[in-house]
């Protein structure tokens, strides 16, 4: 009967590519071995960075993603090995070249050279760079001939085949045979060693089994227990696991994994119990608690990290396996919590929490045999890391809402942990995030407590270079909505606002300023000049501006055609009264089309405050009676332009408004108001009645044509709450009433030709 951790592996290795060939690019040595989540604790703080793929995450290894570098892995680690043996003999480009570029053929020729002194261009071109009868270059193109052939069967490319990839399988029984005579016969310790392990690839790629492990047993005491040693140890596993001995395989990743730390990953990736009767035969294996620790430590990153610690913890306390599992768990901790201070309630209506009620929620998240583990063993203080035991107690307890013994263990942790930038930076945010907790209401004195840890997470860490791992982001968005909480309960809607600056979702806007007196309350706020220092803090990270607000004001007012009020708000929104309109806002075409429109020709382009003016100009003249018809028709193209259906959504867009294609892009009283055409309709109405001949007339009929479409259209899809929701339908040819007079009266003007030519809609109706 499988458990659940070994159905878990199961499950996850059933969806990936069992890489046993993989290897690495490095002729000589080739081998077979951004979800993300809300956090205030970095594991990197404390754990080795080989454990770092094995971190919490949504991806099946943290920050790769996959495993893809088995051509890459010990590339920098071979050259410098081969560099120190060559001692200055070749530089770094040369060593590189023949290790880890397509140098095949120049090493063939230079081996070749060595046996018939024949000379190549190959040959020519590095006599002038090496000295190629130096005895360690010559060792040196020796071994790369060899383990070049090894090479062309071990290097993988097909990292993401979807059909199966056929083994590669090396047939060069001599060139096997002259690497283990080369190990047996050299002196030279470091040549030795490497074909040693070449002897083992070329076994491996051979799929020599039997004599793979003769050839380990009879030498594995004589041989150096380096990486090239559990590089080795790796293929051993590899030829278990394709002979279904998985129990064995699996010890022996285990091995590796806690010996040689260059490859955990790979370890991790290739362990594969089957069952339960495999996992225990593992563990009987194990020589030592060292080893029995390491398989519990890979069991614990794909299944049940307590059950995991819990082992370890009582095979061996200062195993460095603890730390990362410590991070892993304390991770699924936080992901846990509610960082949002809102609710889904069951009618999937979004509920904004107080303060209380979301530590509340958060406090019954905590698993008590979590936080019974990380105390008895942060209390044993036995561990390598006892301050990073320490640290997660604390964080723990501030979740819980013991504030006090989280502050006694930070002082403690601050006593013994090293003194690293990263490590005061954690402690730093976790004292803040507990300080922050402590706080139901807002004072003078508590404010004094948070405001230098604000400007740090808002201001100075943004701009701070070399810790890309710290995880402060999730703090600085919390500590947001945390104030924006205490804000709302205590009635200042305000500083509730500045700090819980969410509305700008899918360019949704923000619906603050629909209400005048919270408009009018945030303009008072922004240019009041005596600013506590948290509120300072709350406009500095607000994004809204006071020019945004003067800027919507105008936008509103101009919709309202209050024109003289738009133009002294516009003149106060600083640099976005310059904005420039893509299409000419005053032209009136027969298609709504805005591409076309923003792509022809502009005699004069127009910013916002621009367009204003002119407006007003033209109001004025209309009420001077001069040239009322032109006057009209260009207004009515102006506040037309200005629609969703116009060439001049620019002018309405903006972080208040919001942004979007389609009106359902926008919340309703915004949406309401860009698809108005009641204006333009007005005006256009007032030219009709101004013209002075049937073309005009006609033109003016048309576009009262336009107003009375959309206006028929918004009232049809009024009850419709988004654009996914408008159903499938023929198109209808309504007889708008623009249209009824315009085909009746002026069929004969050269305008309703024109119409005919452009418009669809208008010529089947004409034609039904």
């Amino acid at each position: 009967m499988k458990n659940q951790f070994l159905s878990k592996l199961l499950l996850f290795f059933s969806a990936v590519l069992l890489m046993v060939y993989g290897i690495i690019y490095a002729c000589s040595d080739g081998d077979y071995n951004n979800f993300s989540f809300d956090s205030n604790f970095t594991p990197e703080t404390f754990v080795d960075t080989s454990y770092e793929p094995l971190f919490l995450s949504g991806d099946v290894f943290y920050s790769i993603g996959f495993e893809v570098n088995y051509n890459t892995r010990f590339n920098e680690s071979i050259q410098n090995d081969w560099e120190t043996y060559l001692k200055g003999k070749a530089d770094s480009a040369a060593v590189r070249y023949f290790l880890l570029d397509s140098s095949a053929i120049a090493v063939q020729d230079i081996y070749a050279f060595y046996k018939t002194k024949k000379s190549t261009k190959n040959v020519v071109k590095w006599e002038s760079k090496l000295k190629l009868s130096d005895p360690k270059i010559k060792n040196f193109i020796d071994f790369l001939y060899l383990a070049k052939q090894i090479e062309t069967v071990s290097v993988n490319t097909d990292y993401w085949s979807y059909d199966p990839v056929p083994v590669k399988k090396f047939k060069g029984a001599q060139t096997v045979k002259a690497i283990e005579n080369n190990y047996k016969n050299t002196k030279d310790t470091f040549l030795k060693n490497r074909y040693w392990f070449q002897t083992l690839k070329a076994y491996f790629y051979s799929d020599y089994r039997k004599e793979a492990f003769d050839f380990f047993q009879k030498t594995e005491a004589t041989v150096p227990k380096n990486v090239l040693y559990y590089r080795a140890l790796s293929y051993l596993a590899g030829f278990y696991y394709k002979e279904k001995e998985y129990a064995k395989s699996n010890y022996l990743y285990a091995v590796v994994f806690d010996k040689c730390p260059e490859m955990r990953v790979v370890s991790a990736y290739n362990f594969h119990p089957q069952d339960e009767k495999d996992w225990n035969a593992s563990l009987a294996m194990a020589k030592d608690n060292k080893e029995k620790a390491a398989l519990w430590a890979i069991q614990g990153y794909y299944k049940d990290e307590v059950r995991a610690i819990e082992k370890i913890f009582e095979l061996d306390p200062k195993s460095t396996h603890l730390d990362y599992l410590l991070t892993r768990l304390i991770n699924k901790t936080e992901q846990n919590m509610n960082h949002s201070f809102s609710k889904t309630e069951q009618s999937n209506a979004i509920k904004k929490q107080t303060v209380t009620e979301n530590k509340s929620d958060n406090k019954k998240k905590i698993d008590a045999k979590v936080l019974g583990l990380v105390t008895k063993i942060a209390e044993a203080g036995t561990t390598a890391q006892p301050y990073l035991w320490d640290m997660a107690l604390g964080y723990l307890y501030t979740l819980r809402e013991d504030f006090a013994k989280a502050e006694v263990v930070y002082a403690k942790v601050e006593q013994k942990m090293p003194a690293k930038k990263l490590a005061n930076y954690q402690l730093r945010l976790l004292r803040f995030v507990n300080n922050l907790s402590k706080i139901g209401k807002l004072s003078a004195q508590n404010e004094k407590i948070i405001i230098k840890d604000l400007n740090w997470l808002y201001h100075e860490l943004p701009k701070e270079k070399g810790i890309p791992e710290f995880r402060y982001q999730n703090a600085a968005n919390w500590s947001k909505k945390y104030l924006a909480a205490l804000y709302r309960a205590s009635g200042n809607r305000v500083m509730a606002e500045l700090f819980d600056d969410a509305n700008d979702y899918w360019g949704y806007g923000n619906n603050f300023y629909d209400a005048t007196a919270d408009l009018q309350a945030m303009k008072d706020f922004l240019t009041k000049t005596n600013k506590t220092d948290l509120e300072q803090v709350a406009q500095s990270v607000y994004d809204v501006k006071l020019a945004d607000i003067n800027n919507f004001q105008a936008v509103k007012a101009t919709f309202k055609n209050d024109i003289p009020a738009a133009i002294e708000f516009m003149k106060q929104s600083d640099s976005l009264q310059n904005t420039v309109f893509y299409g000419n806002p005053f032209n009136g075409s027969i298609k709504d089309c805005h591409d076309c429109d923003h792509a022809a020709y502009q005699k004069k382009k127009y910013s916002q405050l621009d367009f204003l003016t002119t407006i007003k100009t033209m109001q004025d003249k209309i009420a001077a009676k001069e040239e009322v018809y032109t006057n009209s028709l260009l207004l009515g193209n102006a506040f037309y332009n200005i629609t969703h259906f116009g060439n001049a959504r620019i002018f309405y867009e903006s972080k208040i408004s919001g942004y979007g294609s389609s009106p359902y892009s926008f919340r309703a009283p915004i949406k309401n108001m860009i698809t108005d055409c009641s204006l333009a309709k007005m005006y256009y109405q007032k030219a009709f009645e101004a013209a002075n001949n049937k073309e005009q007339k006609a033109k003016c009929l048309y576009m009262i044509a336009k107003c009375e479409r959309n206006e028929y259209y918004n009232k049809k899809y009024s009850a419709i709450a988004n654009v996914w929701e408008i159903p499938e339908e023929k198109v209808n040819f309504i007889a708008f009433d623009g249209f009824v007079k315009l085909k009746t009266s002026y069929s004969d003007t050269k305008y309703y030709q024109e119409v005919i030519g452009e418009c669809g809609y208008f010529r089947t109706y004409v034609n039904q």
